[in-house]
């Protein structure tokens, strides 16, 4: 039992479950994902930001409904201009964002490689039920579940059941394409979905005790004939607005509810 006038861990996670959501953080890898979801809320950019000076990192802000609503990317690379995606850009952001913006809850949204083995097709959008590293090898025991890294996403089964998306399971890696060795972990993580920054978002949240969803548009078929590159380059625009929908979505729900009503 707690002292007197100190809550438990539990007694205070209870707590916040009960307490409506008021403030969101979505996390997205690239700008061309992020764009439609700030201009669908009508986010506005800050730039006198709470982030570590000359870091790239966006952060976009604004009310809806009842929620406030932050949108993190981690900007473009400063010597090469293209988006700062993978594991390392993604974990930085969300720990410096959490830490700027204590929000409630995380939504780590984005697109994402689908296996036709598992079912996926291109535009499917999956709300995701556990996520995985693949390429953290390390074969020494216990050191090896280390580097799978398996973390829950936070359960949402009303959520699932108003929106009817796919549930699948997310497998993270630092590559765009998949080695003979990638794959045989995938196929063990039981993975849906592979991405370049769920696991690595899931991995600081779980520290910092922030319950996350993870919502991943299928651009391209892992398993299928195309090759990833050509495949993802080619349905980018297509997929990234079904994700912005899905996305609504799922922040039309959230809005007035506590995370035990998810």
């Amino acid at each position: 039992m707690a002292p007197d006038g100190e809550v438990s861990d539990a007694a205070g996670e209870a707590m916040v479950a009960q307490r409506p959501i008021s403030n969101i953080l979505i996390i997205i890898a690239m700008q061309t994902e992020a764009t439609p979801v700030v201009n669908k809320f009508q986010l506005v950019e800050e730039p006198e930001s709470s982030f570590p000076k000359g870091v790239p990192w966006v952060w976009y802000h604004g009310i809806y409904k009842d929620l406030h609503i932050n949108l993190v990317w981690p900007g473009k690379d400063s010597n090469l201009e293209v988006d700062s995606v993978g594991t390392v850009s993604a974990s930085l952001v969300t720990y410096a964002a959490i830490r700027a913006l204590q929000p409630d809850l995380i939504i780590n949204a984005g697109t994402a490689g689908g296996f036709k083995a598992k079912g996926a097709s291109i535009g499917d959008v999956y709300l995701v039920s556990d996520v995985t590293f693949h390429d953290r090898r390390i074969p020494i025991p216990v050191f090896d579940l280390y580097g799978i890294g398996l973390r829950h996403a936070y359960p949402t089964p009303n959520l699932l059941k108003d929106l009817n998306l796919k549930v699948g399971k997310l497998s993270t890696g630092d590559s765009l394409d998949m080695s003979p060795q990638d794959e045989a972990t995938i196929i063990a993580n039981d993975a849906s979905v592979k991405d370049m920054e769920g696991a690595a978002v899931a991995y600081v949240a779980d520290l910092l005790k922030v319950p996350t969803i993870f919502v991943k548009a299928v651009t391209d078929i892992v398993d299928g004939e195309k090759p990833a590159a050509e495949e993802f380059l080619q349905n980018l625009a297509a997929v990234t607005a079904a994700l912005d929908e899905a996305v609504a979505q799922v922040i039309d729900f959230i809005n007035g509810k506590c995370l035990s009503e998810l």
